[in-house]
């Protein structure tokens, strides 16, 4: 009995060096992924004059080609392979979402489990293989227009231009996936922070030779890293904050035992739409811009006058700003969470809110309560990103220390740390079951 007893602990004891060797996979394919990723970023695009582009870019970085480089992790700035980035998939699973709310056929395939929900996957990818062509077509005919930019201009380089984009943005998707599956955290929002991140240390540097040449004062330095500590702090504070239903089971008899009524929350996340509102805003807003730059100021008067109004740090860009923050925030929101369902879904396992009717009354009163925290959430959103947009405008901060990227960066790393947890203590609750298991054999 003994020597069996003895066994077992060995094999308990290999069985957790197994499960942290695991982990330790996990986490250096994931980085090794990533390494994959930067590495991409450095890849040009073929037929490109990178000089010349560095030019044209440089002219333009203040527009939405600014934003769209700070989540390509600077593959814009260098016109790489990977220059869409992973952002025709992003789009193309939030045009999903909001086909699910208006598409019967996509709502049923939704509520199949799993398979409906791999058949969605597949929509979404095709859907990005067409967004991708579509912004890679764009960014050629860009190129050709902006300049001698490109060394042979023509239908052969757009050709090559959307089938090398493209290849870039489906090899991201996977690579994603693989993360996912096989590595720590969400592949695709590591990646987002992966570009992130790398492309930091040279904004700080960027902003530390601003101070040195004199263009920034010594105090205005001191108050943006103390904003974004306030803003980081901000951010953490909210995105775990929530606002907890209670749910009660009632009795329920099993055989001759009686169980008595369990109780439960309902968790209401304060910021249900998380980053999509800013981004949504600011991609609307710097569009007029940008089709200006590339027309190097030709078009009607009035659209001149646009332009100008919707420049960093104008009035109407401010209101409109925060306007479209508010009303994605909204928007949003409504989309990702369905209160009817969740009340359905509460019925029919016998739960139900103290004092509040079960069915149609339960969906009220959940969408009365989540509408109220997420005036909060979009308050919240709009402090985030206007006062670091206020800072860009007429600071020349980069935009890699506004509100957006460190809402992005901070979000994204809460959830991986708590991923990590999540894996460790599951594997201690492993340990304590063979343990239990264990201590009754040698009983």
């Amino acid at each position: 009995m003994a020597s069996a007893a003895e066994q077992l602990a060995a094999n308990l004891n290999f069985a957790a060096f197994a499960k942290a060797d695991e982990l330790k996979k996990r986490i250096w394919f994931t980085l090794g992924a990533l390494l994959v990723y930067r590495l991409g970023t450095y890849i040009p695009l073929p037929g490109i004059d990178p000089n010349i582009w560095e030019q044209v870019f440089k002219s333009q970085a203040g527009g939405i080609l600014g934003m769209f480089n700070m989540f390509a992790g600077g593959g814009i700035h260098r016109m790489a392979i990977f220059a869409l980035n992973i952002m025709p998939y992003i789009s193309a699973s939030i045009i999903l979402q909001l086909l699910t709310t208006v598409s019967p056929q996509l709502e049923a395939l939704k509520k199949e489990g799993e398979s409906g929900r791999k058949q969605i996957n597949q929509y979404t990818r095709y859907l990005t293989v067409i967004l991708a062509a579509f912004q890679a077509y764009g960014i050629a005919v860009g190129l050709e227009g902006a300049g001698n930019v490109v060394s042979d201009p023509g239908m052969f380089f757009r050709i090559s231009t959307v089938l090398t984009l493209t290849g870039g943005t489906m090899f991201l998707m996977w690579l994603g996936e693989q993360i996912t599956s096989r590595g720590i955290g969400n592949g695709i929002s590591l990646i987002i922070l992966a570009g992130i991140v790398a492309e930091l240390p040279s904004a700080i540097a960027g902003t530390l030779e601003l101070g040195r040449q004199g263009a920034l004062s010594t105090f205005l330095i001191l108050a943006i890293i103390i904003m974004a500590v306030a803003v980081i702090m901000l951010i953490v504070f909210v995105e775990r904050a929530q606002r907890r239903l209670l749910i009660q089971y009632p009795k329920r008899q099993v055989g001759n035992k009686m169980f008595e009524g369990q109780s439960s929350h309902l968790p209401l996340k304060l910021n249900t739409a998380g980053v999509i509102p800013p981004i949504f805003a600011s991609s609307l807003l710097l569009l007029p811009t940008t089709i200006a730059s590339f027309n190097a100021g030709k078009g009607p008067e009035w659209f001149q006058w646009l332009t100008t109004q919707l420049s960093h740090g104008r009035p109407l860009f401010l209101v409109l700003y925060l306007a479209m923050i508010v009303f994605f925030a909204f928007f949003y929101t409504a989309i990702v969470f369905n209160p009817t369902e969740t009340a359905d879904n509460l019925k029919k396992h016998g739960g139900f809110i103290p004092g509040i009717r079960p069915g149609e009354r339960t969906a009220e009163y959940i969408d009365y309560v989540l509408s109220r925290i997420t005036v909060i959430g979009a308050i919240y959103l709009a402090v985030v990103c206007l006062i670091p947009e206020i800072l860009i405008s007429y600071a020349s901060v980069p935009f890699y220390l506004g509100g957006t990227s460190l809402l992005i960066v901070v979000s994204v790393t809460m959830d991986t740390v708590a991923q990590v947890q999540g894996y460790l203590l599951a594997h201690q609750y492993e340990g304590l079951i063979r343990k239990s298991k264990l201590r009754g054999r040698r009983k």
